[in-house]
């Protein structure tokens, strides 16, 4: 099923401007995500499919079709540096010099939520009984509802543990099936799921964040909405918090204020 330009200009218009999704190489993938999900809903062409999807007052077919569009395959303790970081660098620095004890990190485009999660296996390894003394919540954000509804439940197959340590996996998860683990009732606490789409306000935020991680997301735009989206993140982290993406992508070109330090690692210096 192949999608009309018509149709596919109007998708692609409608997406950048309200997603800062960049679709413009992306038609192939367009034709070939959405195919099953167009066929399944009884819908004979791109077309007929768009015009519901744009009708939708709830926003739930276009929550779909962004899903559809942007999910990619995670698991738990992916692009391993930069939690080896965060132990060796990061949480040493903020543990000397934030004085309320409330260390304060943002996982933007969170997906099924195994990033959130592994971060905070790390907090807890790394704080080991000092843990209770801090508040380490952490604020885990997506666009899709459907991804954050995975999240919260918690629950991965057998395939997403293969990087992390056995032990860990034994501490932090129940198996509930043959191939299924669910994460704690203990651990499911410490992550804040909360739907935002990251060309919206970041006003809402009352605090700044120390760390945030926005990996694997920023691929999917171009450089300018690019150049506005790090300033936005550049302005609510803390002067020295560090700002992680994901290991196949750069801020070189854009106009950003973020100094490198490390692969995809980057921070704050005013």
């Amino acid at each position: 099923m192949q999608i009309e330009d018509q149709d596919f200009f109007k998708l692609r218009d409608y997406v950048k401007s309200h997603f800062g999704v960049n679709l413009e190489k992306k038609r192939t993938l367009i034709e070939g995500r959405l195919h099953n999900t167009i066929t399944q809903l009884g819908f004979d062409s791109f077309h007929d499919y768009l015009e519901k999807v744009f009708a939708d007052k709830s926003g739930e077919m276009i929550n779909t079709l962004m899903t559809r569009l942007t999910t990619n395959y995670t698991y738990f303790m992916r692009e391993e540096a930069h939690y080896r970081f965060m132990e060796e660098v990061a949480l040493p620095y903020w543990t000397a010099n934030i004085r309320d004890h409330d260390l304060r990190i943002w996982s933007a485009g969170c997906s099924s939520g195994e990033e959130p999660y592994t971060t905070v296996m790390v907090l807890s390894e790394w704080f080991g009984f000092r843990k209770n003394d801090w508040d380490t919540t952490i604020l885990a954000t997506d666009l899709s509802t459907r991804v954050l509804d995975m999240a919260k439940k918690g629950v991965y197959p057998e395939e997403h543990f293969q990087r992390l340590p056995k032990a860990w996996k034994s501490k932090y998860f129940t198996q509930i099936g043959d191939e299924e683990y669910q994460v704690t009732e203990a651990m499911a606490k410490e992550v804040v799921f909360r739907q935002f789409n990251l060309m919206g306000e970041f006003n809402r935020f009352r605090k700044k964040f120390h760390i945030i991680f926005c990996r694997n997301v920023m691929i999917y735009f171009d450089n300018p909405t690019k150049t506005a989206l790090t300033k936005r993140f550049h302005d609510v982290l803390e002067p020295n918090g560090y700002f992680f993406i994901g290991l196949s992508e750069t801020l070189s070109g854009i106009n950003s204020d973020f100094k490198q330090i490390a692969p995809a690692i980057y921070q704050r210096v005013k």
